[in-house]
């Protein structure tokens, strides 16, 4: 990247009515978060100082998401083409001299490598106007062409106003461009609506650079890159682009992957070298997976960390807040939510463990719960390390289980147990020897 001040312009005007749904377009989630958040993230990643979100109908929607992060918002009431959308960011921009990037809120895949390869464009020997980003897709379809040679411009047509020998060329225009800001407002001004659509198109700006003598330069990207959101179905056909790629990278930096293909992960998931992802296996957003981490099959992880060495699954449900130490065991049908199991513990099999603190190397027995919520609140249950909790256990919160404490298998615990105690907590047993037989008999008769 260049040291000089960058800032994006994202077009998010669009009224999505393809998407048939209340939210807007482009606040629709992929991995797990909005389109327009991975592009805000890959503008931040590149250090630009300004942010506009070009927006119009569902205003409301997208400055409640750009308020808090510090961006600006500017709306265009008329939906007259692109160039016309960019233009209303110029009073946000007003007094700014930099490079400028325009992007578009419903084409969230392009990465901060290649923003910084369009910047980086503007300041090569050459020093190009415009910096256009092309692509190849396997059907041109109604996309706008770009004519060009080694690089450089010699001209672009929107499909509608295209020949036939333009339709024939292969490289199309993103809509994603680079350009000083200097050099943006004044070709904007420019930019007429003689077309066949009547709107002003922000591609105009190439010829209008051409014909003060200026050239625009054109590079390159996969045609996936640059997929844009028009429904949901290609809203899914994205997502499945995104996992593969973030599978293809789990891997290469040292997670093995038992079934790729049907591993999900959320934008901001982290893993760890020599982790093992078994089949069907669902993160959400906020999950660390440590080093050395086993997680088993139809695994569902959201808003928690695994310490190294732990295992998890196979069928575990991770939710927010679980903190689970090093080494610790969660096994089937095991719930967790807002609780840490400490270093070695483990709860192996049907159990609910909620609020809670579980110390290092206690064992927790299978149908064990933390009776956490009385339908008004919520409230801790703490086990001290070394305890063991036996099967089928309930225990009522708030309630604390000292370190070595054992609960008996069937208990019901209401009150604290001191450590290194035996707490038994469930009716005496009694045998009447014989009631069995007896009750066969009668009921035969009856």
């Amino acid at each position: 990247m260049t040291d000089t001040p960058l800032a994006a312009i994202i077009l998010a005007a669009g009224t999505g009515t393809r998407m048939k749904s209340d939210l807007h377009k482009v606040l629709h989630p992929l991995a797990g978060k909005p389109m327009l958040g991975h592009l805000v993230d890959a503008v931040a990643a590149l250090g630009a100082t300004h942010t506009v979100i070009i927006t119009g109908a569902g205003r409301a929607q997208v400055e409640a998401f750009a308020t808090p992060r510090g961006l600006a918002v500017a709306v265009q009431a008329e939906q007259l083409g692109t160039a016309h959308a960019v233009r209303q960011a110029e009073t946000a921009l007003a007094g700014f001299e930099g490079d400028v990037l325009v992007l578009y809120g419903d084409v969230p895949l392009v990465s901060s490598e290649t923003m910084a390869r369009m910047v980086q464009r503007l300041h090569e020997e050459d020093a190009p106007t415009v910096v256009v980003l092309g692509f190849r897709p396997a059907e041109t379809l109604t996309y706008g062409r770009i004519v060009a040679e080694h690089g450089r411009i010699l001209k672009m047509v929107e499909h509608k106003d295209a020949s036939i020998e333009e339709r024939a060329i292969d490289l199309c225009n993103s809509g994603l461009m680079a350009v000083r800001a200097a050099d943006l407002w004044r070709l904007l001004a420019k930019v007429g609506n003689a077309n066949a659509a009547g709107e002003y198109y922000l591609p105009d700006i190439v010829m209008l650079a051409a014909g003060e003598g200026l050239h625009s330069a054109v590079i390159e990207t996969a045609a996936d890159e640059v997929a844009g959101v028009n429904s949901r179905a290609e809203l899914a056909e994205l997502e499945a682009i995104w996992q593969k790629r973030r599978r293809g990278r789990a891997m290469a930096d040292g997670a093995s992957l038992t079934a790729p293909e049907t591993v999900w992960f959320a934008a901001d998931t982290v893993i760890g070298r020599d982790v093992t992802i078994g089949p069907n296996v669902v993160f959400g957003p906020g999950v660390t997976i440590a080093d050395n981490v086993v997680i088993h099959a139809f695994c569902h992880i959201e808003g928690a960390t695994v310490a190294s060495g732990a295992i998890v699954g196979p069928y575990a449900r991770l939710r927010p807040g679980a903190e689970i130490g090093a080494g610790a065991h969660v096994g089937n049908f095991v719930e967790i939510k807002k609780a840490r199991l400490g270093q070695g513990a483990k709860a192996n099999h049907l159990t609910y463990i909620g609020d809670a603190e579980v110390g290092a190397g206690t064992n927790i027995g299978a149908g064990t719960i933390t009776c956490n919520y009385d339908g008004f609140g919520k409230y801790p249950t703490r086990i001290g390390a070394g305890a063991f909790i036996g099967s089928n256990s309930a225990l009522v919160a708030p309630v604390t289980i000292g370190d070595g404490a054992i609960v008996a298998a069937g208990s019901v615990v209401t009150s604290d147990v001191p450590a290194d105690a035996l707490a038994v907590a469930r009716g005496t047993q009694q045998n009447r020897e014989g009631w069995a037989a007896r009750f066969r008999a009668r009921s035969k008769k009856d």
